[in-house]
């Protein structure tokens, strides 16, 4: 009686049932996502992350309904009151807040108005009222007077109470109300006098009027925010008037007094009890499609972040810039390793820039260094254009401005301080800078998301489905990337399919103990890292100049010995196969096809078979700012600018101009078609070209277009 989770899921993604049923068997054994999409395409009929994690989520939805079908089941036939065919609907509803409105009557109450009413005696009145068939209602009163009902309209008052919750229980009249506030509900929102003075930030929502329906997701949140912060009252309904005349017009039959009762229980069942309450389940519905959206911009322009291109395997001299304080220097080697960190004093008010200049050229020259990061933040541009003064032409294009949101969160994180307890958090902040430079990914993860600079509303939304998505989304970006066994850390290794925090720790204190792994083999040798943890593990690390040139590629352990019968086929062994395209070229895919093997892994084989060891992010460029914009008091309207896309948000992109304050242009100056979001246009850290639109000063704002800019 109850839909299969499989058509279940189905039903929300319009994914292949057999295709859902293998994912959910590969989830049910232990696999990952990662490792499903990468490694289970013939099962999966190659669905992508996204598509296994829909089918991940409508698992969960489906235990979840499930529990809570059981759940009302239980307790009505506890109260003797489960037939056959409420037991039937109960088990075929999938909507839980359809579900709710069966589940209503049966509910256990705390004391209302209607019961109340019923200790009195007055339900079989209420009964007779809802026939609407009595003309003389003081007639049909009379017996229900005395005692505690002192007269007649105390008797229709507990009638009409319980009619109303009657009314409001009723569930297929619940769902056509909600279809009615889906569909026509207005927000009104208008300020709380008495916090005028503290409310001027959401001045915009004083006395605002938007169709629920259509607000976008940015402004629902800051008006949600706005009513939290008690600035604001919101209100959510259709026209009030419509909406009850159409209910009269379901409820009331026809003219008699008895149905002039009804209509009466009827209008205070709307105003009392479901017009607050369809407010209510409106509102969280509106919060949790405004926190879907939001979370899925913050985790767009996550994955982007973390996927940004690396500079790689280079020695590296990073600033943490700063006036008074100085220039906090630390100097990288080509792992990310501390040599060496310092402190310059180029600019007012100590202006010491002949001997920072000779600093730096010493320790560029004792440590061979072979790119410069500098954070973005107090004094980022003018540390950047001192050092092309300082280090002239050639050096113009290995220095790089680098993001520092979140530098300050690493540096005081445990993390930092286990890794450096002895230094201070400027320098683990120049330090990060300079990782964050080498490999954004690697970096990056050590910080809470929120704190990275990207998204919007970031901290009004859902925490724990923000967290679940963000989660999912670092893992993707670690997994696609490939991670060097020997040289990743503790928080990275984390994050590898199959692994998790307590083996991550055990992989680093194994490599500590034997020395770095040359074969992938050797991980089944880490205290608990058994032969699942491995599968699903082992195909997302990769070992430079392992003893098995495959350790270095992404092709699956489990396939090693296809590949070692592919290269004797050839004639030669695996490393007269690796890096040999015109040999790649020549072999016939279809000779090796199996019952577990089929074109879409034979053909990643030979993708990894080609470029061993690819880091698909491809190579860091630093980006270029107009040499004579240092301060917002140089921008004047109608400059043509470079900026760096910083952030997107559903209302347009933020764009660093290479000064402290970033500009934004609004989706409807994007471009000069309709857009509905700004990826149709841009990506996160593209370079692009802009116009200055407008300068508030006061408020640090800066409005750009990117329309007719070349």
């Amino acid at each position: 009686m109850r839909p299969s989770i499989a058509s279940f899921i189905h039903n929300q993604t319009q994914l292949p049932a057999h295709r859902i049923e293998k994912v959910l068997e590969l989830l049910s054994g232990g696999a990952t996502i990662p490792f499903i999409a990468r490694y289970r395409k013939e099962m999966t009929g190659s669905l992508d992350e996204t598509d296994i994690g829909r089918i991940a989520v409508g698992q969960k939805s489906y235990t979840e309904i499930t529990h809570r079908q059981d759940f009302i089941l239980e307790t009505i036939r506890n109260q003797e009151k489960l037939t056959p065919e409420l037991e039937r609907t109960i088990l075929q509803t999938m909507d839980p807040t359809i579900l709710e409105d069966l589940y209503l009557p049966y509910k256990v109450k705390r004391k209302t108005r209607a019961t109340k009413a019923r200790e009195l005696g007055l339900e079989p009145l209420a009964d007779a009222l809802s026939k609407q068939t009595y003309d003389y209602v003081e007639r049909l009163v009379k017996p229900y007077i005395g005692g505690e009902v002192p007269d007649a309209e105390t008797a229709l008052q507990g009638a009409r109470d319980i009619l109303a919750e009657r009314i409001s229980e009723d569930s297929a009249l619940r769902g056509w109300l909600r279809d009615a506030f889906l569909r026509h509900a207005v927000i009104h929102s208008k300020l709380v006098k008495s916090k005028e003075e503290n409310a001027q930030k959401y001045r915009d929502y004083f006395a605002f009027t938007e169709k629920l329906m259509t607000i976008p997701s940015h402004r629902l949140l800051a008006i949600l925010r706005g009513e939290q912060e008690g600035c604001l009252r919101i209100h959510i309904e259709p026209d009030p008037e419509r909406t009850l005349d159409q209910l009269l017009l379901k409820v009331c039959r026809n003219r008699s007094e008895s149905a002039g009762q009804v209509a009466q229980a009827m209008e205070d069942a709307y105003k009392r009890l479901l017009q607050p309450s369809l407010e209510n389940e409106m509102k969280t519905q509106a919060k949790e499609k405004a926190d879907s959206e939001a979370i899925q911009i913050f985790a767009q322009n996550l994955r982007a972040l973390l996927l940004a291109a690396p500079l790689g395997e280079r020695r590296v001299m990073a600033l943490d810039p700063g006036f008074r304080t100085g220039c906090k220097v630390a100097l990288l080697d080509r792992d990310g390793t501390l040599l060496h960190h310092g402190t310059i004093y180029p600019h007012p008010p100590h202006s010491k820039a002949e001997e920072a200049r000779q600093a730096v050229r010493h320790w560029i020259d004792r440590f061979q260094v072979e790119a410069i990061a500098i954070g973005n933040g107090t004094a980022g541009r003018e540390t950047l254009e001192w050092l092309h003064q300082s280090l002239g032409d050639s050096w113009k294009e290995r220095i790089y401005l680098i993001s520092e949101s979140g530098a300050s969160i690493y540096s005081a994180s445990e993390v930092a301080r286990e890794e450096f307890p002895d230094l201070d958090l400027t320098v683990r902040g120049a330090i990060s800078i300079g990782r964050r430079l080498k490999d954004p990914l690697a970096e990056l993860i050590k910080i809470d998301p929120k704190s990275i600079g990207v998204g919007q509303y970031q901290h009004d939304v859902n925490q724990k489905a923000l967290k679940e998505r963000l989660d999912r989304e670092v893992e993707y970006c670690v997994n696609q990337v490939g991670i060097n066994l020997n040289t990743a850390s503790q928080q990275l290794l984390t994050y590898v399919s199959g692994v998790g925090p307590a083996l991550a720790a055990n992989i680093v204190q194994y490599r500590s103990e034997h020395g770095a792994f040359t074969q992938k083999k050797t991980l089944l040798s880490v205290p608990k890292l058994g032969p699942k943890a491995y599968e699903q593990c082992a195909g997302f690390l990769r070992i430079r100049d392992a003893v098995n040139p495959l350790d270095n590629t992404g092709v699956h352990p489990e396939r090693y010995g296809l590949v070692e019968h592919i290269a004797r086929d050839q004639g030669t062994n695996l490393a007269g196969l690796i890096r040999h395209p015109d040999r790649l070229k020549s072999i016939v895919l279809d000779r090796y096809t199996s019952t577990d093997v089929g074109l879409p892994t034979l053909q990643d084989i030979l993708q990894e078979l080609e470029k061993p060891g690819l880091d698909p992010r491809g190579e860091a460029a630093p980006p270029s700012f107009a040499a004579n914009i240092r301060t917002i008091d140089d921008l004047q309207p109608g400059m043509i600018l470079p900026g760096v896309v910083t952030n997107l948000t559903q209302f347009g992109a933020f764009i660093d101009l290479g000064i402290k304050e970033s500009g934004l242009v609004h989706l409807s100056q994007m471009a000069d078609r309709y857009i509905k979001h700004p990826e149709e246009v841009v990506s996160l850290q593209q370079q692009v070209t802009v116009k200055i639109l407008d300068i508030d000063h006061g408020r640090k704002r800066i409005s750009l277009t990117m329309k007719g800019v070349n």
